[in-house]
């Protein structure tokens, strides 16, 4: 890991009964664009995990997060950068979740996201996901 490494959260959303996952696809002209992920984003200076999560959930999506747990950590070296993603499992939420910033989302039963191309970062997460609640 570089000194210059991006601390991001990110969000694993279920719906109520947690049998589908909220993803977002990237945009093209993205890093790792057109990959589904988990909604989140940068950590500000000054602002707690659990802060961050809120606060980027509500720009992403318009949703107020009540409920979550840490779930994983994972650090990743890409060619051109690094990052530390903090994954959260969200569980109470209100609002109904929309692209606000033209992204689409969708939701996806939990065993169809190994089917799914996602940041190399996120595979870590896919795979813990699917072994814990398939």
């Amino acid at each position: 890991m570089s000194s210059n490494t991006i601390e991001v959260v990110a969000g694993i959303i279920f719906n109520q009964d947690k049998s589908q996952v909220l993803l977002a696809l990237r945009k093209p002209d993205q890093h790792q664009g057109n990959c589904w992920e988990f909604p989140g984003g940068k950590i500000e200076p000054n602002e707690d995990r659990a802060q961050a999560l809120a606060r980027e959930l509500d720009e992403e999506l318009g949703i107020h997060v009540t409920e979550s747990e840490s779930f994983c950590q994972v650090k990743h070296d890409y060619s051109d950068k690094s990052v530390h993603l903090h994954f959260w499992q969200v569980t109470q939420f209100f609002g109904e979740p929309h692209g606000r910033e033209d992204q689409k989302l969708q939701w996806f039963a939990v065993d169809e996201l190994g089917s799914l191309r996602f940041p190399e970062a996120n595979v870590p997460v896919v795979e813990k996901l699917t072994k814990v609640l398939v």
